[in-house]
């Protein structure tokens, strides 16, 4: 079998092209695809060099330019063409590539993937979709960015989406879709809530209605369906939760030599806890919807988190999530 090939924007992230590349020499070692590093050839191959490991299912492809956060997505897609997000979908329109993983400005990689690879048909926007973990196994949190004034159509799409990529990707049997609301009962939220409740009452998935931002976390839901305003307010204050969760334990284990002592006992768990909730485990968000499979990294992305985000983009090249998506939609016309 032919393996998959994975187009990196390599000067994506805060800590680029360094992470970039150790993620896809670790993503190459374990047999996830051949990584094509897009960017600027010299750096990539200055930081390659400090490498010595094997390097056989790694090539360049050199992009002379870079969209950096503080620009504007639409105008910098439009004039910056040999950009490293542009030049690395650029690879996946032409099928040189099977998938593209960013850390770069995530409007230029929604923008340039929906303008060069097309929407799935049916589909009227992207979502960015992000895998958390819960008490009860991973849960699928979309739109967190993409669309932050989006229609109730667009959300029943999202909820089709993710439903779609947690039963094939995740592996969640039947999938319990929930809409993100700020009480349990039908008649609660704003009349764009109503409707999309409406609407993804009538779909043909296994819709449980309404829940609460106290519910996200205890596993009740495989896939949450919110707007992308909403989203991405939930998302930065659950990281933030996380890091000052972290914070406080470490300042208070400092107080006392009892607990110090403790600490010393509870290494194990702790490290356990720290994997269970750490984002570089799942690497990125996928971005659904587009013609393609598009993964986007956090900018403040490991190595670790790159080389995950490759291996989820990898899965679903293999699960054919683009198709799947594209047959639900078909099934329910």
């Amino acid at each position: 079998m032919e393996k998959i090939r994975i187009a990196l924007d390599a000067l994506g992230s805060d800590n680029s092209p360094q992470s970039e590349v150790e993620g896809a020499i670790l993503a190459a070692e374990e047999g996830y695809g051949r990584i094509i590093l897009v960017g600027d050839e010299e750096r990539i191959r200055q930081e390659l060099a400090r490498h010595r490991r094997g390097l056989s299912d790694i090539e360049i492809q050199h992009a002379s330019e870079v969209i950096g956060m503080e620009d504007s997505p639409a105008a910098s897609v439009r004039r910056k063409k040999d950009s490293s997000i542009s030049v690395a979908a650029n690879l996946v329109k032409e099928r040189r590539a099977d998938c593209l993983v960013s850390a770069g400005n995530t409007g230029a990689v929604v923008c340039a993937t929906s303008l060069k690879w097309g929407l799935i048909p049916g589909i009227e926007r992207p979502g960015i979709a992000i895998v958390f973990p819960t008490l009860k196994g991973p849960c699928l949190l979309i739109d967190v960015g993409a669309n932050i004034d989006p229609k109730p159509t667009h959300l029943f799409q999202y909820g089709l989406m993710g439903m779609t990529y947690s039963k094939h990707v995740l592996g969640r049997d039947n999938p319990r879709v929930g809409l993100l609301n700020i009480g349990e009962e039908e008649t609660k939220g704003t009349d764009f809530i109503k409707e999309t409740h409406q609407l993804l009452s009538q779909g043909k998935m296994n819709f449980i209605g309404n829940v609460e931002g106290r519910d996200i976390f205890m596993g009740e839901s495989d896939v949450i369906v919110c707007d992308g305003f909403v989203g991405n307010v939930a998302l930065k204050v659950s990281e933030s939760v996380a890091h000052a969760f972290t914070e406080f334990l470490k300042r208070h284990i400092r107080k006392s030599l009892v607990a110090k002592i403790g600490a010393l006992f509870l290494r194990g768990a702790f490290r356990d806890l720290k994997k269970e909730v750490d984002y570089a485990e799942y690497g990125g968000a996928p971005l659904l919807g587009v013609n393609g499979v598009c993964t986007i990294c956090h900018g403040a992305s490991s190595s670790k988190a790159i080389k995950n985000a490759i291996r989820f983009a990898a899965e679903s090249i293999k699960h054919n999530i683009t198709i799947h998506i594209e047959e639900e939609l078909n099934s329910m016309r």
